[in-house]
């Protein structure tokens, strides 16, 4: 008799990882660290698993979610807040590891998600690399906006001293950053596919191969939901709301304003559809986001098709 097809749900954490097998509700806990996935491993291999479902929860995931695939297993990782909505539609109105894993099993059971990538090394090395830039960027910002605002001539040498240093574990992380795409032929063709357009510069590129490996592999509305700059409707009856982005992936997101607004000055196609929203009536920072979603349809076609950029682009 064929066995009955199973749905995990892990609730992952900085140390323990709870699991929740359904139908069968079978409950088990183990470390988030190497011994812990291979029993975790084991344990699934007595069951007929479907699939399995993590939050994304700042990178504790990534781990489990590496060695479980590498394990032939179906995982997918899934946006915290979708969940909790389903949970509280669903009436798990209790919010504890042990049910929260529960729900990530029934969720894993009620929806057919796409499903987690096998990892590559090179790949997985360059999202670290560029999770960490991201951070040590955002710190040098906060300081030296700190120190543009401090009077006391003691605490000066302080924060000066720490924005150096951060620049220069900056100018250490971008030199790991460009050995980590040269040394991979494909990221190397990638990235020069990327820069090959007017506008998207390194810091844009790198951001868009880490957090996006799905670019060229789903349609272009997919995309741009994905990153966060496709605009949801809030209609309801005769009331016509006004259009919105929300959700995605805040690092591609920011990076892609950022190359829109470079775009809009280089960019002939970006700056002529920016003058042309303008000139329409739409704000400047309407135009801009809309822009940044010209540009990733552009490059998920570009990545699609294997080619690079052409003064007569089309998305």
């Amino acid at each position: 008799m064929e066995m009955a097809r199973v749905f995990v749900g892990i609730d992952v954490s900085k140390s323990v990882l709870d699991v929740h097998a359904r139908p069968c509700n079978r409950r088990e806990q183990f470390d988030n660290g190497p011994s812990g996935w291979s029993a975790l491993g084991a344990w699934l291999c007595t069951l007929s698993v479907e699939r399995i479902v993590l939050e994304a929860s700042g990178g504790y995931e990534r781990g489990a979610t590496r060695a479980l695939t590498k394990q032939g297993h179906s995982v997918c990782v899934v946006n915290p807040r979708r969940v909790r909505d389903f949970a509280r539609a669903s009436g798990y109105l209790a919010k504890t590891d042990r049910i929260d894993a529960a729900v990530l099993a029934h969720f894993a059971q009620v929806f057919d998600l796409p499903v987690a990538r096998r990892p590559d090394d090179a790949q997985a090395k360059l999202a670290q690399y560029a999770a960490l830039r991201d951070t040590l960027v955002a710190h040098k910002t906060r300081l030296s906006n700190q120190l543009g605002l401090l009077d006391d001539p003691d605490l000066r040498p302080v924060l000066e001293d720490l924005v150096k240093t951060l620049e220069a574990k900056l100018a250490e992380l971008d030199r790991l950053i460009r050995r980590c795409i040269q040394d991979k032929a494909d990221l190397s063709l990638r990235y020069e596919q990327l820069t090959s357009v007017p506008g998207i510069g390194p810091v844009a590129a790198i951001s868009v191969m880490a957090f996006l490996p799905e670019l060229g592999r789903i349609s272009r509305r997919a995309i741009a939901a994905l990153v966060g700059l496709a605009p949801f409707a809030r209609d309801s009856g005769t009331m016509r709301g006004q259009r919105t982005i929300a959700g995605g992936r805040p690092s591609v997101r920011r990076a892609l304003f950022m190359a829109s607004l470079s775009a809009t000055r280089f960019n002939p196609l970006i700056r002529t559809f920016y003058e042309r929203l303008v000139k329409a009536g739409t704000t400047k920072k309407k135009a801009i986001i809309a822009c940044a979603r010209k540009l990733i349809t552009i490059l998920n076609a570009m990545v699609r098709d294997g080619k690079n950029w052409q003064a007569k682009q089309t998305a």
